[in-house]
C-alpha cells in the first residue's frame, strides 16, 4: 500500500459538497429539470389484482383539450421488445414474458393499463379518469398457501405452476434428521412486505432529438449505463443514441436499481410526439408500483449440544415475489442471500437450505437495501437465542462458542460463500463493553422487580458487499461488476473526477474526492466529482451492494495514482530529480526532504502549453480512466454485531427503542462521519422494518396500503441514540482495504430489535414470531402464552 493512502484527507470527516446545495434548495433533482415544450404522463393503472382485459376505450380521453396522445398495447406493440428476467445459469427458472402495457391480462393491483399524454399533469389525470378499462375479474393468488396449492389459479399458465424456481444449499441433506445433538428447535418467522419509501418518488424526463436521431432521459435512478443498456435493447436504440442522467437523486435504496414499464413508457411518448415527456409518481403510485421486498415466511431448525456447540442449521425459506421476476436483475437475490447468508458466521458442521420463489398478483418484489441479509440475520439470531435460552446460556456466550475462529480464514461457509476475515469475536467485545451489558442486566433485573417489561437483544451478521463480475455476467445479465473513474486535471491543476458510481446522497462523491485528492496532494475543494451521465463518466455498475468506495474508489484510486506518476515524471525532468524521489503535497511537488520544488499547477501549465520544454517523446495527457473489478473473490465479506435495548408495555403491546448500538468493520474509513451516519440511517431503516413498515394486501390481492398514514415509517422522536463503533481488519481486494458500509446498519438491526423484544417477554413465556412487531403482535403472543401459563411472569427472574 502506498504511504500516501494513509494521510489526510482519507480518514478525515469532510462534510458532503452536495449537502450545501441541497441544504440552501439548490438540489438538481429530476423534476427541477425544465424542458420546452413539455408533456406530462399519467397512467391508467388496474384496480383489480388479476383479470382479462375486454376493452379499453379511449376516446373520450382523447377528445379532451389539452390530451396530445393515449396509447394502449395496442398503440406501441411492435414499437418496443418485451423482457424476460431469466438467468442462463439457472434454466429452470420461470421467466414470463414481461411488456410495457398488458396485452390481454393484468396481474396486480397498480399495473399500467394505459399511458396518457397531456399539456400539464392535471390534465394528463383528468383524461386518465375517462378511460374505461372492462377487466374480467379472476380469483387472484394473494397469500403463500394459495401460491402453495395444486390446485391454485396458475398466474402463468405456461409456467405449469405457480413456483418461479426453487434452490437448496449447504453441506447437508434438507430435511434429514440431524445427528450429534442433545436438542433440536423448530420455529417460523414471518416478515412483512415493505418498500423503500425514497423522499424523491421514481420520476423521469425522456426528451428525443429526431435530428440526431439521440434519447435523453433524466431519471432517478442508481445505475445510469445498466439503464442505458437495457433500454437500447429495448427501444432498439444504439447505446451511443441513448443518454441516462441521474443527477442528483433523492434516495434509491435498491428501489430505483431495476427497469420499470413506466420508464420504457415514457421513452415511447417522447419519440412518438417528438416533445419531452415527463412523469413524476405520486405516493399512492409509488406504494402500488415501485418495487417491494422482504415478505418471506422462514422456517428453521436448530441442533445443540448440551455444551452450547451448535451442530446443525436448516431453514426453509418461502418468498413471495409478486406477478412477474424484477427486471434485469430477477428477484431472485434477496432470497439467495437469505440461502446463504444465514448462519455464515457460525461454525456448524451440518447446514443446508432451501428457497421457494412464488408468483403472486401483487407488486413485483425488488431489491431493498441490505439484500436480503436482514431476513437472514434475523432468523439465524432469533434461533440462537431460542436455543441459549434452551440451555439456560447467555446470548453471548453461545455466540462466542460458536464464532468462527480468528484463525481459520481465509475459509468457504458451507454455502460456497468465501470468507477472507471477520473480526467477529474483536467485534462482540466491543460491543459488550460499548453497552456496559453488566449495568444494563442489572437495571434490567431491578426494573422487572418494578413489573417494567425491558429487553436486551443481540444481533451478528455477516454481509456481503462489492459484487465482483462473477454474479451476474455468467447469468447473461447485463450489469457490470466494474466501475471506472475518470480523471481531468486543468491547466490550474485542478481535476474534474467523473466516476461511473453514483451518489443517492451516502457521500459517495466526497469519499472519492478525498481519494483523488490525497493520492495528488491536493485539497478536497480542488477536486470536482461529476457523476450519473452515461455519457461523460465511464461505463460502470452505479450504485448497488455498497461499492461506492470499495470498487468505485478503487477505481478512483488507481487513475490519480496514474496521473500523479504522470505529475512527477514532468516535474522530474524540470527539475533534474528522480521522480521517485518526489512527492505531490499540499498542492506542490517536494522532494525526500520536504523542500517545494514547484506546484502542481506549475506542472499542469507546462504539460499543456509548454511541450517545447520537455522531450518530444515525453508524455504529457492529464487525463486518466481506470477501472477496477474485484477479482480475489466474488463477494467482498464483512461483518458487524447490532444490539438493542427496549421497553415493552404489556397493556398496549407497544414498544419502546431505548437503546441501540452497532460495531462494524468497514475496513479502511476514508470518511468517519459519512460512514458512522450511513450507518445510522441504515439502523433506522431496520428499526422500521422490525416495529412499523408493511404493505398490506387483502385476501384478494387489494392494496389496502394507500398512504403515508397507512405506511408507517421511524419518525425523529421514535429513534433512540445509536452509538456507533468500528473495528478494522483487512480485505483481499485492492489497495484501499475499504469494505462496504452502506447497508450495514439496515442488516442487524431488525434482528436485535426482535431478540430484544423477546428477551422482554421471556418472563411472561411469550414469543414474538412476526415482523413488523405490532401491538397486535405482541398482546396476540401474551394471550397465547397466558393460555398455557403455569408460572406467572417474572417468579423465575433473575
Amino acid at each position: 500500500m502506498s504511504k500516501q493512502i494513509l494521510r489526510a484527507p482519507i480518514g478525515q470527516s469532510a462534510p458532503r459538497e452536495r449537502a450545501r446545495r441541497f441544504a440552501t434548495g439548490r438540489g438538481r433533482y429530476t423534476d427541477d429539470a425544465a424542458s420546452l415544450r413539455g408533456l406530462h404522463a399519467a397512467f391508467v393503472r388496474s384496480p383489480i389484482a388479476r383479470g382479462d382485459i375486454l376493452e379499453i376505450d379511449c376516446d373520450a380521453a382523447r377528445d379532451m383539450d389539452g390530451v396530445v396522445a393515449v396509447l394502449t398495447h395496442a398503440d406501441i406493440a411492435g414499437r418496443y421488445r418485451p423482457w424476460r428476467a431469466g438467468n442462463a445459469l439457472l434454466p429452470e427458472m420461470k421467466a414470463p414474458e414481461q411488456h410495457a402495457l398488458p396485452p390481454s391480462r393484468v396481474n396486480y393491483v397498480g399495473e399500467p393499463l394505459a399511458m396518457v399524454v397531456a399539456t400539464s399533469r392535471a390534465l394528463a389525470e383528468d383524461a386518465a379518469e375517462q378511460v374505461f378499462a372492462d377487466i374480467d375479474p379472476l380469483d387472484a393468488v394473494a397469500d403463500i398457501e394459495t401460491a402453495l396449492a395444486p390446485d391454485s389459479p396458475l398466474i402463468h399458465e405456461d409456467c405449469g405452476s405457480n413456483l418461479c424456481v426453487s434452490l437448496t444449499s449447504g453441506n447437508g441433506k434438507f430435511g434429514a434428521d440431524f445427528e450429534d445433538a442433545d436438542l433440536v428447535i423448530e420455529d417460523t418467522l414471518d416478515f412483512g412486505r415493505h418498500t423503500a419509501c425514497p423522499l424523491e418518488t421514481r420520476s423521469m424526463l425522456a426528451e428525443y432529438d429526431p435530428g440526431s436521431e439521440v434519447l435523453t432521459l433524466r431519471i432517478s435512478h442508481q445505475c445510469p449505463h445498466q439503464l442505458q443498456a437495457e433500454l437500447a435493447k429495448i427501444l432498439g436504440l444504439g447505446q451511443h443514441r441513448l443518454r441516462v442522467i441521474s443527477e442528483d437523486v433523492g434516495g434509491a435504496y435498491g428501489l430505483k436499481q431495476q427497469l420499470y414499464q413506466e420508464d420504457v413508457l415514457v421513452c415511447l411518448a417522447a419519440m412518438q410526439t417528438g416533445r419531452p415527456v415527463r412523469f413524476v409518481a405520486d405516493r399512492l403510485e409509488a406504494f402500488a408500483s415501485d418495487n417491494h421486498a422482504r415478505e418471506h415466511r422462514v422456517s428453521a431448525r436448530i441442533a445443540v449440544r448440551k455444551d452450547g456447540r451448535i451442530t446443525g442449521f436448516e431453514l426453509d425459506d418461502l418468498f413471495p415475489i409478486g406477478a412477474y421476476p424484477q427486471y434485469p436483475r430477477t428477484s431472485l437475490g434477496e432470497g439467495n442471500h437469505v440461502l446463504r447468508m444465514s448462519a455464515a458466521g457460525y461454525d456448524i458442521a451440518d447446514f443446508r437450505s432451501r428457497l421457494r420463489l412464488l408468483f403472486q398478483n401483487k407488486a413485483l418484489i425488488g431489491h431493498y437495501r441490505s439484500v436480503g441479509h436482514p431476513v437472514a440475520c434475523a432468523i439465524t439470531e432469533h434461533m440462537v437465542d431460542r436455543a441459549a435460552a434452551a440451555l439456560g446460556l447467555a446470548p453471548e456466550t453461545i455466540r462466542l462458542r460458536n464464532f468462527l475462529s480468528d484463525d481459520s480464514y481465509p475459509r468457504e461457509t458451507p454455502t460456497g460463500v468465501h470468507l477472507h476475515y471477520l473480526s467477529q469475536h474483536a467485534c462482540l467485545d466491543r460491543l459488550l463493553a460499548d453497552m456496559d451489558i453488566a449495568a444494563l442486566r442489572s437495571e434490567q433485573a431491578k426494573l422487572r422487580g418494578q413489573g417494567i417489561c425491558r429487553g436486551i437483544g443481540i444481533a451478528s451478521f455477516v454481509e456481503l458487499t462489492g459484487t465482483g463480475n462473477g454474479f451476474y455476467g455468467p447469468g447473461g445479465i447485463d450489469v457490470s461488476g466494474q466501475d471506472g473513474c475518470t480523471l481531468k486535471m486543468e491547466p490550474s491543476g485542478h481535476v474534474r473526477c467523473m466516476p461511473s458510481v453514483t451518489d443517492q446522497g451516502q457521500g459517495t462523491d466526497t469519499g472519492i474526492a478525498q481519494i483523488v485528492a490525497s493520492v495528488l496532494g491536493l485539497e478536497v475543494a480542488d477536486i470536482r466529482v461529476l457523476s450519473g451521465d452515461s455519457e461523460i463518466t465511464p461505463h460502470g455498475g452505479g450504485a448497488w451492494a455498497s461499492r461506492g468506495i470499495s470498487t468505485g474508489g478503487e477505481a478512483a484510486w488507481q487513475a490519480a495514482q496514474t496521473l500523479r506518476e504522470q505529475l512527477l515524471l514532468v516535474a522530474g525532468h524540470l527539475h533534474q530529480r528522480d521522480p521517485a524521489t518526489l512527492e505531490l503535497t499540499e498542492g506542490h511537488v517536494v522532494d525526500a526532504s520536504g523542500a517545494q520544488i514547484t506546484t502542481i499547477s506549475e506542472v499542469a501549465h507546462i504539460c499543456y502549453f509548454r511541450h517545447d520544454l520537455l522531450p518530444d517523446d515525453m508524455p504529457t495527457e492529464l487525463m486518466v480512466t481506470r477501472h477496477a473489478v474485484p477479482r480475489a473473490q466474488l463477494f467482498q465479506a464483512t461483518n458487524g454485531i447490532q444490539a438493542a435495548y427496549v421497553e415493552v408495555d404489556t397493556d398496549t403491546g407497544f414498544t419502546r427503542l431505548l437503546g441501540h448500538w452497532v460495531v462494524h468493520d468497514g475496513g479502511t474509513l476514508i470518511n468517519p462521519k459519512l460512514v458512522e451516519e450511513q450507518i445510522r440511517g441504515g439502523v433506522v431503516q431496520g428499526l422500521g422494518a422490525a416495529l412499523l413498515e408493511e404493505i398490506r394486501y387483502d385476501e384478494d390481492g387489494q392494496l389496502l396500503t394507500a398512504t403515508m398514514a397507512d405506511y408507517l415509517v421511524p419518525m425523529a422522536s421514535d429513534v433512540p441514540d445509536i452509538q456507533v463503533s468500528h473495528v478494522t481488519s483487512g480485505t483481499a481486494e485492492g489497495a484501499l482495504g475499504a469494505k462496504g458500509v452502506g447497508e450495514a446498519g439496515v442488516a442487524g438491526a431488525s434482528g436485535a430489535v426482535l431478540n430484544a423484544v423477546n428477551d422482554a417477554l421471556g418472563p411472561f413465556g411469550a414469543t414474538v414470531r412476526q415482523m413488523p412487531i405490532s401491538p397486535r403482535t405482541v398482546l396476540t403472543a401474551l394471550r397465547a402464552a397466558a393460555a398455557s401459563a403455569t408460572t406467572p411472569p417474572f417468579e423465575d427472574a433473575p
